[in-house]
């Protein structure tokens, strides 16, 4: 079952960042939920302990709002980068 609920919060996530950052037209559904998946690990990485609450992380905690909104952060910043090494236009 955790593994479905990562699918689908990447693919929420990924959808949400790829909707704000204009790039939802090049994108796919696996390419959603990767970049969600892969978004809500970086945003984890990158804000490390601010992510903290309640003894566990936010990103990546499972269906929540707070896990939600910091994937899509995360998510948007490997859009960025993405679209900064122009592997998406």
């Amino acid at each position: 079952m955790g593994w479905l609920v990562t699918i689908l919060v990447g693919a929420l996530c990924g959808w949400l960042a790829s909707m704000i950052m204009k790039t939802d037209a090049q994108q796919g559904a696996v390419a959603n939920i990767l970049i969600g998946i892969v978004g809500a690990l970086l945003a984890q990485f990158v804000f490390g302990d601010l992510l903290r609450i309640g003894g566990s992380y936010a990103a990546g905690g499972g269906f929540n709002f707070l896990s939600i909104v910091w994937g899509v952060i995360g998510s948007v910043i490997l859009i960025a980068i993405l679209k900064a090494l122009k592997i998406l236009r």
